[in-house]
């Protein structure tokens, strides 16, 4: 039953990814929706999975492998880097290597719960 949890959800997230890359700066030399949907995950992933009492196992499934896992992107982040570097968009390619790797952390470090010390 799990696989149908991942799979419903997985379509979703794609769908999704699409939509996203569709809507925002398809035409621009620089990965806009590649970034936007990898900082959402991070910080939904992080939101989930720091929130495991409010979430059953099989939602935490279906939202981080499912959802999650094809709604953001790591193969599509490699070629596009790539592809700037090709196209000597050096500082491009600079930005938005900082921007998706700090920007990641930053974004599962604000989904993340933190403890609350009494």
């Amino acid at each position: 039953m799990s696989y149908l949890y991942i799979g419903l959800a997985g379509g979703l997230g794609a769908i999704c990814r699409y939509v996203i890359g569709f809507y925002i700066a398809p035409s621009s030399s620089f990965p806009f929706s590649t970034l936007l949907v990898n900082l959402i995950g991070c910080f939904a992933l992080a939101f989930v999975l720091s929130r495991t009492e409010r979430f059953s196992y099989k939602l935490r499934l279906a939202l981080g492998t499912g959802f999650l896992g094809s709604f953001t992107t790591f193969s599509a982040f490699s070629v596009e880097t790539i592809l700037l570097v090709e196209q000597s968009e050096y500082a491009l390619t600079l930005i938005y290597l900082i921007c998706s790797i700090i920007g990641g952390m930053i974004s599962s470090n604000l989904g993340w719960k933190k403890e609350v010390k009494e």
